[in-house]
């Protein structure tokens, strides 16, 4: 594994031996704007393994994305290889639609030390929940980036992670009537919970098999590929396209969508992800659980 490819996969071409936030920053921003948050592999009838190596591979060598396992584990190979202080953590996702958070984490996180300071760097949420800049770890601090407004609160020493998200227009489905999407509560959205308990890629072996074989796993159910854009995100779920633009007007997002047929879905993923899969691709969108 070389650090100069991974550098040359996420087009980064910013100083390579400063340990500090600045070039953190410009790092993660490349990476999330250059590898995909994907799990097409399992519905190439495919499983995901967590070797750092074959992670490396995939990502760097064949321009895959990966799900957050994925990712957040390359990215902390190559903060590490750098010199940053950095450590594994575990997550718990919340789910909607049991209103409460999963028991076992289930999603892995990067924290980081610069200064004295701790920085959460997640590269591997994707869609709308991306977080866009390394996040200062501070209980009840609003942090407003492109994306919307962050921000961690700590109870008992859990940490929790929110967004409060902008409100929509939507283009709809002859993308030229306007709509507005009327956003009745604007108060933060639950994304996660973790603790400061140091983990390493062994601990998430469970979850990441258990993800794969449980029918209720929203990663078999859906196909997944999001990537962030530098003035949003670009997602395809199942058949269903969707370009978000931040801030559009009015303080709301522009959210276009169009559904595509297979062999659109293929060419989509080649012109607009640059990902060209070696085996065929079923896509799936099952579930009421919404992605955005």
């Amino acid at each position: 594994m070389n650090i100069k490819d991974y550098f040359g996969r996420i087009c980064y071409k910013g100083p390579q031996e400063k340990i500090d936030l600045g070039t953190l920053t410009e790092i993660f921003q490349h990476h999330i704007r250059a590898v995909p948050f994907e799990n097409l592999s399992l519905h190439c009838g495919e499983t995901i393994q967590l070797d750092l190596e074959l992670t490396y591979d995939k990502i760097v060598k064949h321009n895959r994305g990966g799900w957050c396992m994925e990712n957040n584990q390359l990215l902390f190979w190559a903060l590490q290889t750098m010199g940053y202080k950095s450590s594994l953590l575990g997550a718990c996702v919340y789910d909607p639609e049991q209103n409460a958070y999963h028991k076992d984490f289930t999603h892995l996180l990067i924290k980081v030390v610069l200064e004295g300071k701790i920085y959460i760097v997640d590269g591997g949420f994707g869609v709308a929940y991306q977080m866009w800049q390394p996040m200062e770890l501070i209980s009840g601090k609003n942090q407003p980036q492109t994306p919307g407004v962050f921000c961690f609160t700590e109870k008992n020493g859990v940490w929790y992670f929110h967004k409060l998200k902008h409100k929509k227009f939507k283009m709809d489905s002859d993308n030229r009537t306007l709509c507005c999407d009327p956003v009745k509560n604007m108060a933060y959205k639950n994304v996660y919970s973790f603790t400061l308990q140091p983990r390493t890629i062994d601990d998430f072996r469970p979850s990441c098999l258990q993800l794969q074989m449980d029918p209720s796993s929203i990663f078999l159910k859906k196909s997944i590929c999001s990537l962030q854009t530098p003035d949003g995100f670009l997602a395809l779920i199942g058949w269903m396209l969707t370009e978000t633009k931040y801030n559009y007007k009015d303080n709301r997002d522009l959210v276009e969508s169009t559904i595509l047929t297979d062999e659109e879905v293929q060419e989509i993923l080649k012109e607009r992800f640059k990902i060209q899969l070696d085996k065929k691709f079923v896509p799936c969108n099952t579930g009421s659980v919404s992605m955005f």
